[in-house]
């Protein structure tokens, strides 16, 4: 990378040196476990100018230093040495697509408006709704929200089922990471969508408690008995949502 002009006012020089700075890490993301001279070749820097960045990105927690594997090795010496992500630089660019698609949806909504908004966050769903469907639905009633919480765990969700903690039965279907919380604070029809979903898929009425998108700590969904013998009433049902609802308002927390 050639010097600046002397010309060139601090804030651009800057400005460029955080686009490099990023291209870098891009690179490291996609190409990692990279040595520093394999990307110096990449993005035309020389070895002291691509030094710098990949100091800054470690002392930014952004990657981190990797040996390569013995057989890896050619000739004798100090093992290579590598650059790759960590999760906090892939957490990253993860923010980045989010506002990519925050930007996206917006542009929809003003455009097509948030009917728009609505029938796409129902059709993601549907597709989720579909590969899962026959997963829950291959087990009997009672094991399906525990079904779906190890199916949507597998999707990078983090779920877990439990009882509900009021009496009176039903349980309670916990996700403990949302990867487009960010995306549904400003656009809520992703989770409407979503608790619709998990209706379907589960047979019974469910309803959320709270959402990460929201500040919650925790996605929570309460989900009724099945029709049966014991089962409660809607009416009861509903009673107890609120019931739980208020406790989750006075405690500040969400139950698990």
């Amino acid at each position: 990378m050639s010097p600046p002009s002397a010309g060139a006012s601090p804030s651009a020089v800057n400005h460029s040196e955080r686009d490099t700075r990023a291209r870098v890490a891009r690179l490291v993301l996609e190409r990692g476990p990279i040595t520093a001279s394999g990307l110096g070749r990449l993005v035309g820097l020389t070895p002291a100018a691509i030094r710098r960045h990949l100091d800054a990105l470690l002392s930014e927690g952004m990657i981190e230093i990797r040996r390569a594997r013995p057989q890896a090795q050619r000739g004798r010496g100090r093992p290579a040495k590598l650059f790759a992500i960590t999760d906090a630089g892939r957490s990253a660019f993860v923010h980045a697509y989010d506002d990519l698609a925050t930007s996206a949806l917006r542009f929809l909504a003003e455009t097509a408006g948030e009917q728009a908004v609505a029938k796409f966050a129902h059709r993601q769903l549907a597709e989720l709704e579909q590969r899962l469907g026959p997963v829950v639905r291959a087990v009997p009633p009672h094991q399906r929200v525990r079904a779906l919480a190890e199916a949507l765990s597998s999707d990078g969700y983090a779920a877990s089922a439990s009882k509900a903690p009021q009496a009176g039965g039903g349980e309670q279907l916990c996700q403990h990471h949302c990867p487009v919380a960010h995306v549904a604070a400003e656009f809520p029809q992703l989770c409407e969508a979503e608790t619709e979903a998990f209706g379907r898929l589960l047979g019974t009425p469910v309803q959320r408690l709270a959402t990460i998108a929201h500040g919650d700590g925790v996605c929570t969904t309460h989900v009724s008995p099945h029709v049966g013998p014991r089962a409660l009433t809607q009416d009861a049902a509903d009673d107890q949502i609120d019931e739980q609802k208020t406790d989750n308002e006075e405690s500040g927390r969400t139950s698990l």
